[in-house]
């Protein structure tokens, strides 16, 4: 089979498919012939030799890649084989050979495919449409809210404008650039900002007029969190995710006094804390897709250019959810 591979920690350019031994299902595993594969900006990190947060980084060569969509082809010993032939997604863990044309999961990780969901959705869904469904279970958007999302054209952000509309939230979305922009305003958002202009914070209070933000939802951080953090009313509430900027959204203790609202942080351990775990997040996640009620964007690249991939996921060149397809 036809795998990317990295030899060495470093620029995209390290990433290369290769030909490489087909991997064999050990007991209580499957292998799934490989539609789609899911792409992370952590996968980017990875590559580049820091480790994300806790985890360490893996031993090289390494095939990057945490979920997959595809066909159960073969399954290993004690497993039924009824899976044999059945469309599956399931998340790998962290770095664990999703970027190939065959992939081994462990039978109790899979989900089915819902019929009429596309592989590149169902990777969406358990991948970054399970931490939108932890994230807006957090947030709890209402009728009320004037919800403001930062890369509302992002994976998670595309997922929190359509879970906003549906609610009969007022919705703002931030996005970079005119395509974006524009992107994020079909998706149906009330106000699309390009938050790459100066003085974007004014468009959004002079749009409003006399509402104010109630609920943000950011994972960019940096200068463009804190703007956003600035717009929120008294009594709202900011859910953090993360910061694609590269510099978490500055926020102190004098801030929750001067502002009024209330602050908290919607991933990390608080994901596996929940009733279910994350398991019951992805099982939500691919219902919520398949009744078309939050149907991830994705951004298709052929497996052979994983490379273009992370170089357009590092440059936010990216619109939805990054997938490899085979």
């Amino acid at each position: 089979m036809h795998a990317v591979r990295l030899h060495s920690f470093g620029p995209a350019e390290n990433l290369r498919l290769e030909e490489v031994p087909d991997p064999e299902p050990a007991a209580g595993e499957v292998r799934i012939a490989v539609a789609a594969a899911g792409v992370h900006l952590v996968d980017t990190t990875i590559r580049a030799g820091d480790a994300p947060g806790p985890f360490a980084l893996p031993e090289l060569p390494t095939i990057p890649g945490r979920e997959v969509s595809g066909t159960v082809e073969s399954v290993g010993a004690g497993v039924d084989r009824s899976w044999l032939g059945r469309r599956v997604v399931a998340h790998l863990g962290q770095a664990s050979a999703g970027y190939a044309e065959q992939a081994v999961a462990a039978v109790e990780s899979l989900h089915e495919v819902p019929d009429g969901l596309d592989h590149a959705v169902a990777v969406a869904a358990i991948g970054t449409g399970r931490t939108a469904v932890a994230i807006l279970e957090q947030a709890a958007p209402t009728a009320d809210d004037v919800m403001l999302v930062t890369s509302a054209a992002g994976g998670l952000g595309s997922l929190f404008v359509q879970a906003g509309r549906e609610v009969g939230a007022t919705v703002v979305g931030l996005a970079g650039g005119p395509a974006k922009v524009d992107r994020v305003r079909d998706l149906g958002a009330d106000l699309a900002v390009n938050y790459l202009k100066p003085g974007w914070d004014r468009q959004v209070r002079d749009t409003l007029g006399e509402r104010e933000v109630t609920l943000v939802l950011d994972g960019v951080g940096g200068e463009a969190g804190r703007t956003a953090l600035e717009l929120v009313a008294p009594g709202g509430r900011i859910v953090f995710f993360g910061w694609s900027s590269g510099k978490p959204t500055t926020l102190s203790m004098m801030d929750l006094y001067t502002y009024g609202f209330t602050a908290s942080v919607a991933i990390g351990r608080r994901l596996t804390q929940r009733p279910g775990g994350l398991r019951s997040l992805e099982t939500e996640a691919l219902q919520a897709a398949a009744s078309g009620r939050l149907v991830p964007v994705v951004q298709p690249f052929p497996l052979a250019d994983a490379a273009r991939a992370h170089r357009a996921l590092e440059t936010r060149g990216t619109i939805g959810k990054v997938v490899l397809v085979t």
